[in-house]
């Protein structure tokens, strides 16, 4: 899965960026305050998007 597509996931479902870190990019679930880490490749393997889903609470990609 391209890395853009599942950041239009993240905001769709209202997550926002919170931080950049070194490799990776911090998007919080405000409704949950969960926080997630999402790294900077343009591919992400299908399974760890739909664990980063899950750990926000929002829907899986489908």
């Amino acid at each position: 899965m391209k890395r853009s597509a599942l950041l239009k996931h993240l905001r769709k479902h209202g997550c926002y960026l919170k931080r950049e870190g070194g490799s990776h990019s911090l998007w919080m679930n405000p409704l949950t305050g969960t926080v997630e880490a999402i790294p900077r490749h343009i591919e992400i393997p299908n399974a760890l998007a739909s664990k980063i889903c899950k750990m926000l609470s929002i829907p899986e990609i489908k």
